[in-house]
């Protein structure tokens, strides 16, 4: 099984497929929408991935941290949800926002997921609130995390109106680092973007 590619895309599908080329490989990888974003550096892809074998198939699923492939994975346990659909919830919304609406029994939120029907939802929520992570709103260690100043909300903001999710926004507005709220948010939004926009 693959369990990780690393190597450089050469194929960039909107819908989040990607073939990333490993020492002359092309190795075709269904992502998240957003997900060659987070998971390149200096030309490199890093992919953590989960391999689907089926009898007429062999499909690998790409994520750009662990944690994303141990939602997926939860995600495809529950019944009635595939590959393909889990993939889709994890285009919607990140894995906080997931845990967040199934921890908080926020059926809404999980039907405007394209796909995902009320009961469908419904059983998202009852299968996965005990087994999501809690990454909403404390840290590893249980400490909450501090609040965002007033300019890192305003860049989040600006970000999700311009349709990045709302993990995807925090992480770029947090890699800012201390500059936030001494440089004009001007630069700062074109430097956020730089970092969520694939070279």
């Amino acid at each position: 099984m693959i369990g990780r590619l690393a190597g450089r895309v050469v194929s960039d599908e909107p819908s989040g497929a990607l073939v990333v080329d490993v020492g002359g490989v092309g190795y075709e990888v269904a992502t998240p929408v957003g997900t060659r974003g987070r998971a390149e550096s200096n030309g490199e892809v890093v992919l953590f991935v989960h391999t689907h074998v089926r009898e007429d198939a062999f499909d690998l699923f790409g994520f750009a941290s662990e944690a994303d492939r141990r939602v997926f994975r939860l995600l495809i346990g529950v019944p009635n949800v595939g590959p393909k659909t889990a993939l889709g919830v994890l285009s919607a919304l990140s894995a906080d926002d997931l845990s967040r609406a199934v921890d908080t029994g926020d059926v809404a939120r999980l039907t405007r997921v394209p796909g995902i029907g009320k009961k469908t939802a419904e059983r998202l929520v009852l299968e996965l609130k005990e087994k999501l992570p809690r990454l909403g709103s404390r840290d590893e260690v249980g400490t909450p995390k501090p609040a965002p100043s007033d300019d890192a909300r305003k860049l989040q903001s600006a970000l999700t109106n311009m349709g990045y999710r709302p993990g995807e926004a925090e992480r770029a507005v947090k890699a800012l680092g201390d500059r936030v709220g001494r440089a004009p948010l001007a630069d700062l939004l074109r430097e956020a973007l730089a970092r969520l926009t694939p070279a």
